[in-house]
């Protein structure tokens, strides 16, 4: 069995690590977003998700790579989950990350996005989000899209954005 699902699925391994480190991260200023674990030859790699408003600067990841490493070395069940020795990997989401919560909806804003909403795909600029939905331009002009309208947004790259030299 691989090491990261000896004694349990890679999904039980992920909860428990995911509210294992979520108050660590909190409290470190920076969101959890994501945290995986899978077989790397005789090792378990185990990657933490992490982000903020502004983004992150590596001296964020090395506060948090420590508090992981320290709270993953030391707790049992943790332990147990990840059978053995592992990586740990801790990285902030990358540009192609699904816009599924208003948090990376409100992070993207000014970046252009593509969208599922109710049957149809939108592609528009995120103006700004609220507690209702987020606002996009759209052909030049803003429409409000409501979050229970909203599917997961994929931002954009942009090369050479209009207006801009």
């Amino acid at each position: 069995m691989p090491p990261a699902t000896a004694g349990a699925s890679a999904a039980q391994a992920r909860d428990y690590l995911h509210d294992l480190l979520a108050p660590l991260v909190t409290e470190a200023g920076l969101d959890l977003e994501d945290v995986t674990v899978s077989a790397a030859g005789r090792r378990s790699l185990v990657r933490v998700i992490v982000d903020a408003d502004g983004g992150i600067d590596l001296d964020a990841v090395a506060v948090v790579s420590h508090l992981v490493s320290e709270t993953l070395d030391t707790d049992e069940k943790a332990t147990g989950l990840l059978a053995g020795s592992f990586v740990l990997e801790v990285t902030s989401p990358g540009v192609d990350r699904p816009l599924s919560e208003p948090r990376h909806w409100r992070r993207a804003a000014g970046r252009l996005v593509t969208v599922q909403s109710k049957g149809r795909t939108i592609t528009g600029r995120v103006v700004t989000t609220d507690d209702a939905g987020v606002t996009l331009e759209i052909k030049g002009r803003p429409e409000h899209v409501a979050w229970s309208d909203l599917g997961r947004g994929k931002v954009q790259i942009e090369f050479n954005r209009s207006g801009e030299e």
